[in-house]
């Protein structure tokens, strides 16, 4: 399958979604991979792992660069070696890339009953405004809510930060499409602006929350 959807998100960052239809073996032979990338996907137990970590190959050269742009810090948090900055999630049968000149994080969830199993985790003055006894409703803000703590904690990526501990996701409603969320971990203080929409495949019956946070 082709670019699954593209969205600009405002004049210098591009979100782009690829839904994962193809086979590993045709994955593979649209990308050119350095050897440290081979070597880590050799490494892969699961072969939808394997095609989801492709498919994030193929979305990079959707924007015109290549696998040997990509490099990983040492706690695993993608960055190009220029002004751009990277953030990387994929789900199941999708993955997405976006790209800014801002600070970014992305993350893309499935939207399922098992969520609720473990809301108390992360989930802390958020249940404030949470309403328990509408079921699908509480599920997608509580898909939205973790999809936010994970973008931010992307953007952060510091040992020690705690999505219920630490980090905050504001009221919002699920007939729009952002809210706010701060994170306050040791001395830092830091505000973010936090995008969410649902993503649907004709393909799948499966319904998909993607968040996208900015830095402010």
């Amino acid at each position: 399958m082709p670019l699954f959807q593209t969205i600009q998100c405002n004049e210098t960052t591009k979100l782009l979604i690829w839904e994962i239809t193809e086979s590993f073996e045709e994955l593979l032979s649209k990308v050119v991979l350095k050897e440290k990338t081979q070597n880590r996907l050799n490494g892969m137990k699961s072969q939808l792992h394997q095609r989801a970590f492709l498919s994030v190959r193929m979305l990079i050269q959707e924007m015109g660069f290549t696998d040997h742009d990509l490099h990983y810090d040492e706690f695993g948090k993608p960055y190009f070696d220029c002004h751009n900055y990277i953030s990387i999630t994929h789900s199941y049968h999708f993955a997405a890339i976006i790209i800014s000149h801002e600070t970014v994080g992305i993350d893309m969830e499935l939207q399922r009953e098992k969520i609720l199993r473990i809301a108390d985790k992360f989930v802390d003055t958020e249940f404030d405004y949470l309403n328990q006894n509408v079921l699908e409703e509480y599920i997608k803000k509580l898909t939205v809510i973790w999809g936010a703590k994970e973008a931010i904690f992307k953007i952060r990526n510091e040992k020690g930060i705690s999505f219920k501990d630490h980090i905050q996701v504001e009221d919002f409603s699920l007939t729009e499409s952002r809210t706010d969320a701060s994170l306050h971990f040791d001395n830092l203080v830091k505000d973010f602006d936090v995008h969410y929409k649902e993503i649907k495949s004709d393909n799948f019956d499966d319904t998909f929350t993607l968040v996208y946070a900015f830095e402010k």
